[in-house]
């Protein structure tokens, strides 16, 4: 079993989570030094723990996740509505519960196990993807968690589902003139989602398309990114030197915006390395799915990798102004326990899929 491991992946992962420590410790060290809280040891204990879980996600074959997985869907849901109804509130949004004392975001994980109940229900049917009468049931089962995760709100990844659902339908093999029925619906709803929207959802989109119309609020964070980005230039300033970093003008930027310490402390060249480690990754998992001839695995492995490149996408594109302001970390750099877990997890069952594709 030890030679069908992807070593190429492992070492992908292993670079990106020691540049993450190492992009955490600068973007967190004024607020170390404030608190007393060490980010980057908490970071290190949910990277221990989340490649543990990894370890345990490779050894099965992806088969038995994929029994389970309707079981598993239907405690998402059940945690999903729990948070709707007893989650705690942060920074707007309901979004977590707490478990044995630690807050725990169902949202994360909920994209996984989406993953898995559709690769099943497909995989066992892939002629379902054929008939508008079959269609009815992936799509309900995207639509659940999608809704509900909407309602917290978090539109990020409520967002995040559509992509990995059309992704998943077009490797299962649906006719063209379906998918294309699909996108132009879900095109013309979106005028109609303007007015689900709470209202600091509405003005960080007005504020996208004009920065300058609250510079001291809703543009400020998107502002400052900017700024900070910009003045890394070719090379950076230097680790522990960015000024928008280190004198506290750039705010969430151990977490949402850590990218932009990226921008400004080690510049083009190093926001050009870690874009291109993570386009390996892509590639990577894109090959996975490409040489595996189970329809079940193939729909994994697509899943989750489209799941991070449109993470990555849409983080760095926040960063930049290139898009809203929607609270998505970037994967495997971001300080953050369940979003971390959740993506290593994602990175787990590229390698069982890796491990396990001549078994099926």
């Amino acid at each position: 079993m030890l030679k069908n491991i992807d070593y190429v992946l492992g070492l992908i992962l292993i670079v990106l989570l020691i540049f993450g420590l190492v992009a955490l410790f600068s973007a967190s060290y004024q607020k170390q030094l404030d608190t007393g809280k060490s980010f980057v040891l908490t970071q290190m204990v949910w990277i221990f723990i989340g490649l543990i879980i990894v370890f345990f996600v490779t050894l099965p074959g992806y088969h038995s996740f994929l029994s389970a997985s309707y079981i598993l869907y239907g405690l998402d849901i059940f945690l999903l509505l729990l948070v709707l109804v007893m989650g705690k509130t942060a920074l707007g949004a309901q979004r977590w519960i707490s478990i044995a004392g630690i807050g725990v975001q169902p949202s994360e994980i909920s994209k996984i196990v989406t993953i898995l109940a559709l690769a099943r229900m497909i995989g066992d049917n892939p002629q379902r993807l054929k008939t508008v009468r079959g269609l009815i049931g992936p799509a309900l089962m995207v639509l659940i968690p999608m809704l509900l995760i909407f309602k917290q709100p978090d539109l990020g990844t409520a967002l995040v589902f559509a992509p990995i659902f059309l992704s998943m339908l077009w490797v299962g093999g649906i006719r063209l003139k379906y998918l294309i029925i699909a996108l132009a619906a879900g095109i013309t709803c979106l005028p109609l989602g303007w007015y689900l929207l709470k209202d600091y959802q509405r003005d960080r989109l007005l504020v996208f398309i004009n920065p300058d119309l609250d510079p001291l609020g809703a543009g400020y964070t998107i502002n400052q990114s900017k700024i900070a980005i910009g003045s890394g230039m070719c090379m950076g300033k230097g680790w522990l030197t960015g000024t928008q970093n280190q004198l506290n003008f750039l705010p969430e930027r151990h977490t949402d915006f850590i990218f932009s310490v990226v921008g400004e402390e080690w510049g083009f060249i190093g926001t050009a390395i870690v874009l291109f480690v993570f386009l390996l990754l892509v590639m990577r998992g894109l090959k996975i799915a490409e040489t595996t001839n189970d329809i079940s695995g193939k729909l994994i492995a697509v899943g989750v990798t489209t799941m991070l490149a449109l993470h990555v996408i849409i983080n760095i594109g926040m960063t930049l102004g290139l898009m809203p302001v929607v609270g998505m970390p970037l994967p495997f750099i971001s300080y953050g326990g369940s979003a971390l877990i959740s993506n290593l997890i994602a990175v787990g069952f590229l390698f069982n899929v890796r491990m396990h594709k001549t078994m099926f």
